[in-house]
């Protein structure tokens, strides 16, 4: 297992998820992992671009930066995911979540596996250059390596899209721009939304959202901060009221870890500018535990809930109606 720290804000509209990396390790992130018996290696700091803080060009902020961040996430986690390391990046912006992913993707086409995607978020992510109101790329990333953006980043990677849409499942949703929901909906997407998840529950929910995968599925996990209710994380650049709690997190996490699939991890947009005592990067390891088989009690080998229904998609979650997504 490896930490992929990749400090940059360029593809978000406010100035501090750069930090996000040095918090999660003052935060004990190396050593909890280790705890669970993992061998984890810190590769460092990325180097990359600072960020340009240009307004947006033809639809897109900071868009060289941000495809130059891209191409040395992607290398980077593709270099570990070849020599059987599971890459966790630790951002940074959601934007970085295009570099991971198609490298993720391209590993799964040279491998034969499938791939899932399971993207926990208050946003959908889907904005393009058209859509966005604002033009910051951590709000399009979805929709990048759907085949919806510049041809760089698009092509990312070899693979043009890197993944498709019916491989994605959103959890927690709760904030979307307008053209981005009728987009979302028009592409099929499966989405989770937090109405979905206060009608079904969390477990419902991620049953849903883990059903049809099997052994030869390479499962990715996108963790953006901002998934958690802020009231227990308020170190997010882009809060929105209403979303999972402490325990309703931690019973995602932990369904997540039942699978025992998960190959790759995003865990982004923590902005210790914003947080009180490094409490929010504290919780966002304690969840990363809980994502790799800490539990209370010792449990019992049973059928796992993410792998009892193997047959035709679940119902789609509902598509969430609320505005203002970045």
């Amino acid at each position: 297992m490896s930490l992929i720290a990749a400090p940059t804000d360029v593809g978000a509209g406010q100035c501090g998820a750069s930090m996000g990396p040095e918090a999660m390790r003052v935060a004990g992130i190396q050593g909890a992992l280790e705890a669970r018996g993992l061998e984890v290696a810190d590769r460092g700091n990325i180097a990359g671009p600072a960020n340009p803080r240009q307004p947006a060009l033809e639809g897109y902020r900071n868009l060289q930066a941000v495809l130059q961040w891209s191409r040395l996430v992607h290398a980077a986690v593709y270099r570990d995911l070849c020599a059987e390391c599971v890459p966790i990046l630790l951002g940074g912006d959601h934007s970085l979540a295009i570099g991971s992913i198609s490298a993720v993707a391209r590993r799964c086409r040279e491998t034969g596996r499938k791939l899932r995607v399971l993207w926990l978020d208050a946003h959908a992510d889907f904005n393009t250059g058209t859509l966005s109101p604002s033009g910051n790329l951590h709000g399009m990333p979805l929709a990048c390596l759907c085949g919806f953006g510049p041809k760089a980043l698009v092509e990312l990677g070899g693979g043009a899209p890197a993944i498709h849409p019916q491989w994605l499942r959103q959890i927690g949703v709760r904030s979307v721009d307008e053209g981005e929901r009728r987009f979302v909906h028009e592409l099929g997407v499966e989405v989770f939304d937090m109405r979905y998840i206060d009608e079904m529950g969390m477990r419902a929910t991620m049953k849903q959202a883990l059903a049809g995968l099997d052994r030869d599925t390479h499962l990715h996990v996108s963790f953006d901060v901002d998934f958690l209710d802020p009231d227990i994380a308020p170190g997010v650049g882009t809060t929105v009221p209403g979303g999972p709690t402490y325990r309703e997190a931690q019973l995602c996490m932990e369904m997540i870890a039942d699978t025992h699939l998960v190959g790759s991890l995003d865990v982004v947009e923590l902005n210790p500018a914003l947080d009180v005592r490094n409490a929010t990067a504290v919780l966002a390891v304690s969840l990363l535990e809980s994502l790799f088989g800490k539990s209370t009690l010792v449990r019992r080998e049973i059928a796992r809930p993410a792998l009892d229904v193997v047959g035709p998609r679940a119902a789609k979650g509902r598509r969430t109606a609320r505005q203002g997504g970045d």
